[in-house]
């Protein structure tokens, strides 16, 4: 009765006798602000856009001063489509039944060309009432480009897309809602900091020969040395790509035996990139060299055209000579070798292993 109650009280308010939020301060003057949201799941940071949609962010940066989504929840989740949460009535586990109605009519809508891609902040609205927007929010954790130019986009996520992506697909129910509440802890507005430059872009191969990667899969760690003098590029790339998480939750997906186990394909990997992830994802000049391919040795994978390479590589278990000065040669195993070895002993169907195997993580370390 009561849900019922509120969606017609709703419904009778007569957009004409809303009073709508105006931001205090002119767009110029909110600038260069992000919010940093503390989940129960994790940290999701968030580019404010005033110049989109001055009215959304201030009345966004308000209630985040305020202390309002303190103890609210994403009280909905599609699983790798998007998430939503900021409504307050959300802090009152009595109230589940009225999640999703709390904190609206507050906003005009501020539409703007803004892309609906994965990582975009919109404001959620009630079904056919554009003026509705409020406190509650969504999240994309993908591109949903069908909600194109139907809500207002006023943020981007810049960091913790995969929290975004983690939260959409905790378990939930048929109406989408959450199983185990998924609480927003603080929302905290501060000054974007300064873009702090990777030193691997412009490293010299020199450098780039000093630094390791430590493959965590799930049979154990391998460990390998760079071979930054024969293929610096493709060297630079691959330490990009792992400090970035591109391989985190790829799967071993080719087994052939006394040849050699292939890894690190974004086909096979267990969740979407991210936008950053995916900016990264590039086709790579080939950089053959006269390096022996023989076990231990490290490759990256490619199609029939020698620069068709982009994140899968393989590594030896057997005398693979045949490849010699076809494939770019860019690393060695320098510790873990049984652990390859390991993974080269499953059971196999042509080349695809039975056992699910994958990579958990690489780090890189000097």
């Amino acid at each position: 009765m009561s849900f019922l109650l509120v969606l017609l009280l709703t419904l009778q308010t007569s957009p004409a006798r809303q009073t709508f939020f105006t931001a205090p301060l002119p767009a110029d003057q909110m600038a260069g602000k992000q919010a940093v949201i503390e989940t129960s799941m994790g940290t999701v940071v968030i580019e404010l856009l005033p110049s989109k949609a001055p009215n959304h962010v201030g009345y966004f940066m308000k209630l985040a001063r305020e202390g309002a989504y303190a103890g609210t929840t994403f009280h909905r989740v599609i699983k790798y489509g998007l998430i939503q949460g900021g409504d307050p009535l959300s802090k009152d586990p009595a109230k589940s039944a009225l999640y999703g109605t709390g904190g609206m009519n507050m906003l005009r809508p501020e539409i703007t060309p803004e892309p609906m891609t994965a990582g975009a902040v919109g404001a959620v609205l009630a079904p056919g009432r554009p003026t509705s927007g409020g406190a509650q929010f969504f999240i994309c954790a993908s591109d949903q480009l069908a909600l194109q130019g139907q809500y207002t986009v006023f943020g981007r996520v810049v960091e913790g897309i995969e929290v975004v992506q983690e939260i959409s697909a905790t378990k939930a129910d048929a109406q989408d809602h959450p199983v185990d509440r998924i609480v927003i802890k603080t929302v905290t507005i501060r000054d974007t900091p300064p873009v702090v430059k990777n030193p691997l872009i412009e490293a010299t191969p020199a450098e780039l020969a000093t630094y390791r990667a430590i493959v965590e899969t799930t049979k154990g760690e391998i460990e390998f040395e760079m071979i930054a003098g024969k293929a610096p590029e493709t060297v630079r790339q691959f330490l990009r790509l792992s400090q970035e998480g591109v391989y985190d939750g790829t799967a071993v997906h080719r087994v052939a035996p006394n040849f050699v186990i292939q890894t690190g394909a974004v086909a096979f990997r267990d969740k979407p990139l991210t936008p950053k992830q995916n900016a990264l994802v590039h086709n790579l000049a080939p950089e053959f060299s006269d390096t022996p391919n023989v076990p231990g040795i490290v490759s990256m994978a490619r199609g029939e055209d020698p620069a068709s390479g982009q994140t899968s590589f393989f590594i030896c278990i057997g005398e693979c000579r045949s490849l010699d000065g076809k494939y770019t040669v860019f690393a060695k195993v320098v510790r873990g070798m049984d652990v390859v070895q390991a993974i080269a002993a499953v059971a196999v169907d042509g080349d695809a292993p039975r056992e699910k195997m994958s990579i958990v993580r690489v780090r890189v370390t000097k």
